[in-house]
């Protein structure tokens, strides 16, 4: 009896730390992906139309970004390759028609979009991830193209599905030109990671055909079913441009967003117990072999399911996805543009993504989130906003570390000061003296600590700014006369790994003069 005793005792005495233990890696992890896709295509989320003057544009996505910050979002999936075009400068294809109105019609003379966008995300802590669409070469045809664009340059290249051309995966030439177009991004713009979405081979349509016979008669690859056939031709693709970025820059994190369903348990027992459309069967994306070969360093599954979705449940997809990780990172696609729709009842239950999220983060396997799309955050996913900024995402997070493709952290700040001034405390210090891998800093972590408290970089709470850029001070205004704080500053490598801290060094506000 007494020895039960003390055990309760003992259980009781620890609870509290158990709690907070709980409370720091469930309510708000330290390093947590958590993206927001920002779509171009047919200006779903920004421009707001096309033909918006150079100052508008930017402003448009200043706001944007400014929004997402507030609701603690790290990472923008921004489109950038819409349809075989370009919302970037450094490009063999055409500029988007959505930019100006008109494919192929530059937005003005020294304005580049993506550098822009990266340059503004950069200074928010925000990753900017580069979205292609590897594919889609036309939405319809009706819409005019430019006349460099590349369905005029190689129509050999395409065909029509849906009344949209589509780049013909099977061809070794289309590959290598995507594979390139893309690369002009890695080798030109500081962007953090490049991003597909679902579309490969085409969804399905009832009576429509892909004509790609010929195609497979040229080039079979030794395989005799043209829907392996086709499997291989992605997988080709995707492999080939995994090399390609990490050849140029290792630190180009390459993930891939597909629908939320890899196999079917009844198509294969290695599937997930549902029973809707596949990438498989009928996208031809063996999804579930990218992660497993390692060919990208995220997988970020379209889970745009509720929990009792009977074909498709949302807990069954998502513990899915967490055991066939294979070592490789786990976003979740969130439905947020479905929220309130009448879709599925439980669409209703505001509580359903912030639910969603929270069953997610029990999952050691999955790292984070990423939202569809930026505008429904503000529209009908408000509520979801609302739960982001002031509970799920209240404090800053750093994104997850890949250590199989840099687990060498920075070095620490040097010579931190902080100086009280009338305008605020004035923190400085000097880059960091390089670490065995040759990095010094790409970005600096700010912590700040009240006076009594306890002084961990472990905690969020305390992070006062995250910035990916390589400033060497800071002006804190938030604080308060009289008082006392501790400051630490911690380096960040491309790769957000993170130094030991520099300090703690103290300040104390002098007391306002009336």
């Amino acid at each position: 009896m007494l020895k039960n005793f003390l055990y309760a005792l003992l259980f009781l005495t620890i609870l509290p730390f158990i709690l907070n233990a709980q409370s720091l890696t469930k309510i708000a992890p330290k390093r947590e992906f958590r993206g927001v896709w920002i779509a171009t295509l047919s200006n779903i989320d920004w421009p707001s139309r096309a033909g918006l003057t150079v100052d508008q544009q930017k402003q448009e996505l200043i706001g944007i970004l400014e929004r997402h910050k507030s609701q603690g979002i790290n990472a923008i999936l921004l489109q950038v390759r819409p349809a075989a075009d370009a919302f970037y400068a450094k490009s063999r294809e055409p500029w988007s028609q959505w930019l100006m109105g008109k494919q192929g019609i530059a937005p003005a003379d020294g304005y580049d979009p993506l550098a822009f966008a990266i340059k503004e995300a950069h200074f928010r802590g925000m990753e900017l991830h580069a979205w292609f669409n590897p594919y889609r070469a036309s939405m319809n045809s009706v819409t005019p193209l430019s006349a460099d664009h590349i369905t005029k340059k190689h129509p050999e290249w395409f065909f029509t599905y849906g009344g949209k051309k589509q780049f013909d995966p099977g061809i070794p030439e289309v590959r290598e030109y995507i594979t390139q177009v893309i690369l002009d991004v890695v080798k030109n713009y500081d962007v953090d990671g490049i991003h597909f979405d679902d579309y490969f081979y085409p969804y399905p349509i009832a009576g429509q055909k892909i004509n790609d016979g010929d195609t497979f008669y040229k080039n079979p690859n030794n395989i005799s079913n043209i829907k392996d056939w086709r499997r291989n031709n992605v997988d080709l693709l995707i492999k080939m441009v995994d090399d390609s970025i990490h050849h140029y820059k290792k630190y180009v994190k390459f993930g891939i967003s597909p629908f939320g369903i890899w196999r079917n348990k009844y198509e294969d027992a290695e599937g997930s117990a549902s029973s809707g459309l596949s990438n498989y069967a009928e996208l031809y994306a063996d999804s579930r072999k990218w992660v497993r070969e390692g060919w990208v360093d995220y997988i970020n599954p379209q889970i745009y399911f509720t929990f009792t979705r009977k074909v498709a449940p949302f807990g069954v997809l998502l513990d899915w996805w967490g055991n066939n990780a294979y070592g490789r990172h786990v976003y979740i696609g969130h439905g947020a543009y479905l929220v309130n729709s009448k879709a599925e009842m439980a669409w209703r239950n505001l509580s359903e993504i912030p639910n969603q999220i929270r069953t997610l983060r029990d999952n050691n396997r999955v790292q984070g989130s990423v939202f569809f799309s930026s505008k429904s955050l503000s529209t009908v996913a408000r509520s979801v906003a609302d739960s982001l900024r002031t509970d799920l995402y209240k404090y800053p997070a750093l994104p997850p570390q890949m250590p199989w493709l840099d687990e060498t952290p920075p070095n620490e700040p040097q010579a931190l000061t902080a100086d009280a001034k009338k305008d605020g405390v004035h923190l400085k210090w000097l880059m960091p003296l390089k670490a065995k891998d040759g990095e010094t800093a790409s970005g600096f972590v700010i912590y700040r600590f009240a006076e009594g408290e306890k002084i961990s970089v472990l905690d969020p709470k305390n992070i006062l700014k995250i910035s990916f850029e390589d400033f060497l001070s800071f002006i804190d205004t938030s604080v308060e006369s009289g008082r006392r704080y501790s400051y630490l500053v911690t380096a960040l490598d491309r790769l957000k790994n993170e130094s030991e801290p520099s300090g703690p060094v103290g300040v104390e506000i002098p007391l306002a003069k009336e």
